[in-house]
């Protein structure tokens, strides 16, 4: 087979790979195997670009930086949609319908999936750009950003209108957006809001490599054109997954209004289930006829309305705004409330989240406020009551100089918070620092807790984390509810740490944007300290998953004299700072690509030792099964569930014996 056909042959396997995976939630190959023929067609590719399709699945793995998004005119607008909040507006839309146009009329019921809207246009079954919404009339042109999101297609299957736009919805699922939460507060940082605005801001990232990188998902639920060959907005839907794209399967042709309100009901309660963001209901008129009979207002079509879904909601004054420093130094605006009962728990605060937010709701000391529950578990504040607002209310002016030290805030380019830069004589920094460093995925020092470190700081024992290996028993006994017990189980917990391992005294540190996953391969790779603190921007960025962002941030924490100062007085307490000869002699990359379930009880080896040996040899741990997984490893009393759940998604179980071949 020449070069030209394997390269063609490669990508029609992968792109048959990417759909069962991602648009059908079936993949037949693992993880690992899809990797290893992306690898051999990108080396293709590479080696003869003149050979590479304009549809190449390598393009799903970014590295295309956009500096400025060209604005481009919808050929079709992008409407709104009207919205309804109750049953009765729902039978007075369907009572203008029916004055509106003759014949029986049929409805489709679809969710309302909250994410970021895109117009996807295809010509001659190829992807020719995706662009936001915008104003409805012009939006942005992010074609580079969505080409990695890997349920949208770059080429079309089966039959397909030569030209035709198709809408649907940029979503983040719940999965992926905890994941990105847990992995940022990991490294000190902000959580994101919640799935829909991050979905949005991943659309205008510069780096496709860094959208590449987030679980996006794309959901359409509209084809517009000329001449498309469809009658109906449920064929249009059932086209488009012919097609090959991921149309959700919840959406309902019904017959009656009553059939419209029996789904609302339905999903009302059921919306709980699903993976992704649901903010309620659009209920569309499906002859694509009536449609064009029925048109537009100024705004929104007269054939399609939305039933929003209620959050529960409540009203509570402001009594104040508060300012947290985090161990980052970046400043947290909170809001202080009256305290108010929502959704079955007392709300007394909520995060106000930056300065842009105080400035867009333009919120007030004394405002009524509404606040309900985000995702129902986060309250949040969505608006004030103006109608309430004191006479002699005043702006909020959001503060200037850090709560806690008085120092003036920066805010840099592009970020959202403004932070404290006092890093060496801000208290909340220093206590946050050093209880990171004691938390149990890090030095997991027994006997010290978060309250005792800030009574260490506050009595000035301790200014870092260093200091700590040279407290006595004699100097921690005063403190307050410090037994004579305590105080040794402390000191014995502060010299048990210097067993640690390497890569968890690295995440100890706490070097922003460097979390458990990144520590481990920087450890992995440097071996060491002194190696890692003399590496450069560019040497970081080569290393596997590291971007500009945490090489930056590694630089800048090693160019810092006051913290090379710390690193070599823990060195000369014996904390350890190099990889164990042990570690050293048994890594290999036998298992590198590969994603490990383990469950049960092991016979040659423990779980825990079971899980490091999968570590030392490139793979990873994962705690649930999922599609991605490469292999169960199954030993006695392991669930049924498990074994069940890996059958129906074709994963392999190997055996203890069996893994440990794998290794040898």
């Amino acid at each position: 087979m020449d070069i030209q056909q394997q390269i063609k042959t490669l990508s029609e396997e992968l792109r048959q790979h990417n759909y069962n995976y991602y648009v059908l939630d079936n993949p037949t190959i693992s993880d690992y195997e899809f990797d290893i023929k992306l690898k051999q067609l990108q080396e293709l590719e590479a080696k003869h670009p003149e050979f590479a399709e304009t549809d190449s699945p390598t393009i799903r793995v970014g590295g295309e930086v956009t500096k400025n998004f060209e604005t481009v005119v919808h050929e079709h607008r992008m409407y709104s949609l009207d919205n309804s909040y109750s049953k009765e507006d729902l039978l007075d839309w369907e009572t203008r319908i029916k004055k509106l146009v003759d014949g029986k009329v049929q409805y489709v019921c679809e969710l309302k999936y909250d994410g970021a809207s895109i117009s996807l246009t295809y010509e001659n079954g190829v992807l020719l750009r995706a662009v936001t919404r915008g104003d409805g009339t012009q939006g942005d042109n992010v074609t580079a950003n969505i080409k990695t999101i890997k349920s949208v297609p770059l080429k079309l299957k089966g039959n397909y209108p030569p030209k035709f736009d198709i809408r649907g919805e940029i979503v983040l699922p719940f999965e992926g957006f905890n994941k990105m939460n847990e992995e940022r507060i990991e490294i000190g940082e902000e959580p994101y809001r919640n799935p829909r605005n991050t979905a949005s801001g991943s659309l205008k990232l510069q780096d496709s490599a860094e959208v590449a990188k987030r679980p996006l998902e794309c959901l359409l639920y509209n084809i517009t054109g000329s001449n498309l060959g469809i009658n109906t907005q449920f064929k249009s839907l059932e086209l488009a997954r012919q097609m090959g794209f991921k149309v959700p399967d919840a959406a309902k042709l019904v017959s009656s209004i009553d059939d419209v309100l029996e789904f609302v009901d339905y999903w009302d309660v059921h919306r709980h289930d699903l993976p992704y963001e649901t903010d309620g209901v659009v209920i569309k008129v499906n002859d694509l006829q009536q449609q064009e009979e029925l048109g537009y207002t100024a705004k929104a079509p007269r054939w399609a309305i939305a039933y929003k879904f209620k959050a529960e909601q409540v009203s509570t004054r402001l009594n104040e705004i508060t300012y947290q420093v985090g161990r980052t130094g970046a400043i947290t605006p909170v809001a202080n409330l009256e305290p108010v009962e929502l959704a079955g728990t007392t709300v007394k605060r909520a995060s106000l989240h930056n300065a842009d937010q105080i400035e867009k709701l333009d919120i007030r000391v004394g405002d009524e406020v509404f606040v309900e529950k985000g995702g129902e578990i986060i309250p949040k504040i969505i608006a004030v009551d103006l109608t309430k607002r004191p006479a002699d209310s005043q702006p909020t002016q959001y503060i200037t100089h850090c709560p806690e030290c008085n120092t003036k805030l920066v805010r840099q380019e592009g970020e959202a918070q403004h932070y404290c830069p006092n890093y060496n004589g801000c208290n909340p920094q220093i206590i946050g620092r050093i209880q990171h460093f004691i938390s149990r995925k890090a030095m997991d020092i027994e006997g010290l807790g978060g309250e005792t470190v800030a009574l260490l700081v506050n009595e000035g024992l301790i200014t870092n984390y260093s200091d700590l290996y040279e407290l006595t028993k004699e100097q921690v006994m005063p403190l307050e509810r410090m037994a004579e017990k305590s105080a040794d189980n402390l000191v014995k917990g502060i010299e048990a740490s210097k067993k640690i391992p390497f890569e968890r005294v690295l995440y100890a540190l706490g070097i922003r944007y460097v979390g458990e996953t990144v520590a481990k391969k920087l450890a992995k790779h440097y071996k060491n300290i002194d190696v890692l603190s003399q590496a450069t921007i560019i040497d970081l960025v080569t290393v596997d998953e590291i971007g500009i962002k945490i090489a930056e941030s590694v630089v800048d924490f090693f160019a810092s004299e006051e913290n090379i100062h710390i690193i070599e007085r823990l060195k000369s307490f014996g904390v350890q700072l190099t990889l164990s000869e042990d570690v050293l002699a048994n890594q290999t990359d036998k298992l590198k690509g590969q994603i490990f379930v383990v469950s049960g009880v092991f016979e040659t080896v423990s779980r825990t030792e079971l899980k490091k040996l999968i570590e030392d040899n490139g793979g990873k741990v994962s705690s649930s099964i999922s599609s991605k997984t490469s292999y169960l490893v199954a030993g006695d009393k392991m669930g049924p569930s498990k074994r069940d759940k890996a059958n129906n998604l074709n994963i392999p179980i190997v055996n203890e014996k069996d893994f440990l071949r794998m290794i040898i």
